[in-house]
């Protein structure tokens, strides 16, 4: 039995709903505002760079784009020289008491950076800061605080720990360190080749639930899949279980092929009253889907069949 369902009528956003040109959407933050539900979504223009747009739902499941991007690459001040290539992947943190923070990947010839801003009503965006020096993405902040610091997984591009994931520290949301590593990708496993951080961490009466991406090898190419971690709820750099088995895999034609075959990518979940989970996730980067799961399934599965987090 699949921990995630499904929505029936996936793949709930495509480039057609766009009002302006873009070939793809995919890989999209979701946060619940004010009552409704908010996507930050990334798309290829036609010249092949990366931008973010807006769409807004009231179930989760239907979305309404806006007219106009959500973000687009600076052209001048500070941040044009880091997001000249393109904006990319962007997560959402609630964090209380300072609105949504923003993390995002700027590419420039240079590489890639992480940039961080913040948003009180998802109609004006504040860049604040380029939070990592090249190569680096995949950043996911704790939406509360840990002994007055903020905390955050990152995943480097690097071959002293190969693609793991990270955890770091910053008092100022500027300046972060006392980094470690906190997760490898597992010997001739499902997510044997990059393990990295996928939707902000979701927090449970047993910890920090975690949603990965996960990637395999094979003979045809890398295999994205979505897996499970539960981070203690007082260290986060402590992780309390790893689920064995990847939580969802590419299976349906938009996510088998696309822009980029094979691959389910997560920035984005939304936990419910009733307990479920909302799972929005991109299909072979070319159309985003959702899903839902039991929270406390998702959590079980990481203290019951669970494999070692390094």
């Amino acid at each position: 039995m699949s921990l995630v369902d499904r929505y029936g009528e996936n793949p709930i956003l495509t480039a057609r709903d766009v009002p302006y040109p873009v070939a793809t959407v995919h890989n999209a933050g979701v946060v619940k505002h004010e009552g409704r539900y908010v996507m930050l979504f990334r798309s290829h223009r036609h010249n092949g760079r990366s931008i973010i747009g807006i769409a807004e739902s009231e179930d989760g499941f239907h979305f309404q784009v806006r007219g106009e991007p959500f973000l687009v690459p600076a052209v001048e001040g500070p941040f044009a020289e880091v997001e000249e290539f393109g904006v990319e992947d962007l997560r959402i943190c609630p964090m209380p008491g300072e609105g949504y923070l923003l993390t995002y990947s700027g590419y420039s010839r240079h590489g890639v950076r992480i940039l961080l801003a913040r948003t009180d009503d998802f109609r004006t965006v504040e860049r604040i800061a380029a939070i990592s020096q090249a190569d680096m993405r995949n950043v996911v902040i704790f939406p509360r605080k840990f002994n007055g610091r903020y905390a955050r997984l990152d995943r480097p591009h690097s071959e002293i720990s190969p693609w793991s994931i990270w955890i770091s520290y910053s008092e100022d949301l500027r300046y972060w360190g006392d980094s470690k590593v906190v997760m490898k990708p597992a010997p001739y496993h499902w997510d044997a080749l990059k393990v990295g951080p996928g939707a902000t961490p979701i927090q449970t009466e047993r910890g920090w639930l975690h949603i990965y991406h996960g990637v395999f090898s094979t003979m045809d190419g890398a295999v994205y899949r979505l897996g499970a971690a539960l981070h203690d709820p007082e260290d986060p750099s402590k992780i309390l279980g790893v689920c064995d088995d990847w939580i969802l895999q590419p299976e349906d034609p938009w996510e088998v092929t696309g822009y980029v075959h094979n691959v389910v990518f997560t920035c984005g979940a939304v936990p419910e009253e009733d307990g479920t989970v909302k799972i929005y996730w991109g299909g072979a980067d070319t159309v985003m889907c959702a899903g839902t799961a039991r929270l406390e399934a998702l959590v079980e599965s990481c203290l019951t069949d669970s494999r070692s987090p390094m």
